[in-house]
């Protein structure tokens, strides 16, 4: 916090808030690595709640500073990078544990499998320590937001391990989900813009491609429900490389 903040007696309620995010993150661990992904996941979206609450109300109380600024990078670190990491290893343990018999062992590669996640937490720090310092990131995104990839993890960990999950069933694969945590963990570092659902007004014309998401997002859910989640994330990784292309080809 600056000194300006310091002198208001509520300048604490944001980091409080912060905290909340980053308790939530933490109590999500315990229920990741129990393969209770379910309270896991509910957790996850608490957290997500609490993390856009704190800076709406940093903003709105105007004692915004440094020290809330790392504090949330830590709580994102937690619940967006260490959290859908341990949720991955959970369904990829899941997924060998079914395949393996009484006498067998992890192979290598069943290691490799397991200890793919680690990629989720190296680049999602990363990804935030390069935001922090970022100015070009106020309107819009470079590379995938930690958020966003951690939804698209927990929405798919948790459609594994529900039953008659049509996005489960085509993620039931050690090969597969190690592939898509590769490519996730690189989009957290890729110089690809992505589009942010912030309006500044609700003009059609400049709000276009939000409106367009929003509006796939919703047929999405009504048609996918419970594996809703990363269909959608998919769907604003497509959206927002169509736009850039777009964008490029029209220079």
């Amino acid at each position: 916090m600056n000194i300006k903040a310091n002198t208001k007696w509520y300048a604490f309620v944001p980091n409080l808030v912060t905290t909340l995010n980053l308790l939530c993150g933490a109590t999500a661990l315990f229920f990741a690595f129990h393969h209770n992904i379910s309270i896991a996941f509910i957790l996850m979206i608490a957290g997500a709640f609490f993390d856009f609450a704190d800076g709406m109300l940093a903003r709105l109380l105007k004692v915004s500073g440094e020290v809330g600024k790392q504090l949330d990078s830590l709580a994102d670190l937690v619940t967006f990078g260490v959290l859908p990491a341990a949720m991955v290893f959970s369904a990829q343990q899941s997924i060998l544990d079914a395949q393996m018999t009484d006498n067998s062992h992890y192979s290598v590669m069943h290691w490799i499998y397991l200890l793919s996640p680690l990629f989720i937490v190296a680049l999602s720090a990363l990804r935030l320590a390069k935001f922090n310092i970022d100015t070009r990131q106020s309107n819009s995104f470079i590379g995938l937001p930690t958020p966003a990839n951690a939804l698209f993890f927990a929405s798919l960990s948790y459609s594994i391990f529900a039953s008659n999950s049509l996005i489960g069933n085509l993620a039931d694969n050690n090969l597969l989900l190690f592939i898509l945590t590769i490519v996730f963990s690189l989009l957290l570092v890729t110089p690809l813009p992505m589009f942010s659902l912030k309006f500044s007004n609700l003009s059609v014309k400049s709000n276009l491609i939000r409106y367009v998401f929003l509006l796939l997002a919703l047929l999405i859910i009504l048609f996918f429900k419970t594996d809703a989640i990363s269909v959608v994330i998919l769907l604003y990784i497509f959206i927002s490389f169509l736009s850039a292309r777009t964008h490029k080809l029209l220079k």
